[in-house]
């Protein structure tokens, strides 16, 4: 499992570490997740449930959020977007968690 540097959690979400080790080894936890989609699309949110999934050993998502539930996550995304386009004047959510983690670890944070 891999976790995004500036990970965004949702406003109930009380432990990120357990739920982070839960994740990581596959336990059961239940939680929504955002992550980075591996196509054309933006981020994705699912149930930590598909995680167990074999292919996620293979191919773990890079998870970008963690909330209690569909409607945080969605409140998440919302934010990530407000923060994209005020920093870059565009939409283009891929890029600019990839910008901000390279420009933050530029400047030693």
């Amino acid at each position: 499992m891999k976790f995004y540097k500036y990970l965004y959690l949702g406003d109930n979400i009380t432990n990120p570490a357990k739920i982070k080790r839960k994740l990581k080894q596959h336990a059961g936890t239940t939680v929504y997740v955002i992550t980075i989609a591996p196509g054309p699309d933006q981020l994705e949110i699912f149930h930590s449930a598909y995680l167990k999934q074999r292919y996620y050993r293979y191919h773990p998502p890079i998870i970008v959020g963690i909330s209690s539930n569909y409607d945080e996550a969605l409140e998440i995304i919302v934010k990530i977007t407000q923060e994209c386009l005020e920093a870059t004047g565009n939409c283009n959510l891929k890029e600019y968690l990839k910008l901000k983690a390279k420009q933050n670890n530029r400047h030693g944070v």
